[in-house]
């Protein structure tokens, strides 16, 4: 069923501008455009998810290195996947990346799904996440809805309802749906879909959109209004808390670390990490029965995440390996640690770089 608000687009001309913005002034170069499988899509589409397209380059190439298809990532130990994740943060999508790829293997013979329906099936992929895969890999006409669409579409449309309530969210991805090319869709779906991303992510940018060279200029309601960055409209603010944490780094003289695997839910799920308290007197116990000791308390800083901020205050011991916090964990050699899924924050630290860390 059509919208008041697509019916008013020449939608031939909508998506013929984009497709050939894209042609001429598009994205080319990105590692998972060399081979568009959809392996490849999908893994860009995971990393991609809150994460600058930038960050996600080196990601990228060192994981179809180590993995590069689903075969190999489904046959391959969790925490690999999660060492190799590290520093790309939100972790849940590692593990569900990691399950996902054996479910294909396991219920679909190692072949992805061809339909968005299908592939939303699959642990970690969402509505957005299946029309790119469905959409670029096999032409199957599908919207997405990220955040960069949302952008472009609500600009171009005026769209004023606000996103954060459901049927509005729901509304704007019927429109999107209404804009899509008709024809020739094997051709045309892939080059759209790739157009709409490139468009919010390189010129309809959030803050200060290049509108002089965007090829929706001329219908662009926000433009007439003269008023884009009022776009999109999204009331709830998500409510931030902060928490102060101490940081257990007990080391031997070897380098081993004494590490903990964090539980699946909460922060730094299912990775290893430094044993974590919400005192320094906590912390204090979890030392008493390991003898004389020489305790560092190195300066504190300041770790942001989606929901919270994180005040960090590590502390440093020398053990021996006979010598056990009375805590969680196990000693990890220093040439096993670097190759296991860490919090940014503690990678940072046991690496040396402590003065990189922002505080």
């Amino acid at each position: 069923m059509k919208t008041e608000a697509s019916d008013a687009v020449d939608t031939q001309g909508f998506c013929a501008a984009l497709i050939e913005w894209q042609r001429r002034h598009g994205r080319h170069d990105l590692p998972w455009q060399s081979k568009p499988e959809p392996y490849r899509v999908w893994l860009s589409e995971i990393m991609l998810q809150q994460t600058q397209v930038a960050t996600v380059r080196a990601y990228f190439e060192r994981f179809v290195a180590c993995f590069p298809d689903v075969q190999a990532l489904a046959s391959a130990p969790l925490d690999d996947v999660l060492g190799l994740w590290s520093g790309l943060g939100y972790y849940s999508r590692a593990r569900n990346l990691h399950r996902c790829a054996q479910l294909v293997v396991e219920q679909h013979a190692g072949v992805f799904p061809q339909t968005a329906a299908q592939l939303q099936t699959l642990p970690g992929i969402g509505p957005s996440t299946a029309a790119a895969v469905a959409s670029i890999c096999f032409g199957e006409r599908v919207a997405i809805l990220d955040g960069n669409v949302k952008r472009v579409l609500t600009r171009y449309l005026g769209f004023e309802a606000d996103l954060a309530q459901a049927v509005h969210e729901r509304a704007l991805w019927q429109i999107a749906t209404d804009l899509l090319p008709k024809v020739n869709l094997k051709r045309a779906m892939p080059r759209y879909t790739q157009a709409v991303m490139d468009l919010g992510a390189t010129v309809c940018t959030p803050r200060q959109p290049h509108c002089d060279v965007c090829p929706l200029h001329a219908d662009c309601r926000a433009v007439a209004l003269g008023c884009p960055q009022r776009f999109p409209v999204k009331t709830r603010k998500l409510k931030r808390g902060t928490q102060n944490l101490w940081l257990l780094w007990a080391q031997t003289k070897h380098g081993a670390v004494w590490l903990e695997q964090r539980p699946v839910s909460g922060i730094w799920g299912g990775l290893y990490c430094l044993p974590l308290f919400d005192s320094q007197i906590s912390l204090s116990r979890a030392l008493s029965s390991t003898g004389g000791l020489t305790v560092s308390e190195l300066p504190g800083f300041k770790h942001v995440l989606t929901h919270k901020d994180l005040y960090l205050y590590p502390v440093r011991v020398t053990l021996s390996a006979a010598q056990v916090p009375a805590c969680l964990g196990g000693w990890v050699s220093a040439q096993r640690w670097p190759t296991l899924g860490l919090p940014a924050p503690v990678r940072v630290l046991l690496s040396g770089q402590v003065a990189s860390i922002s505080r």
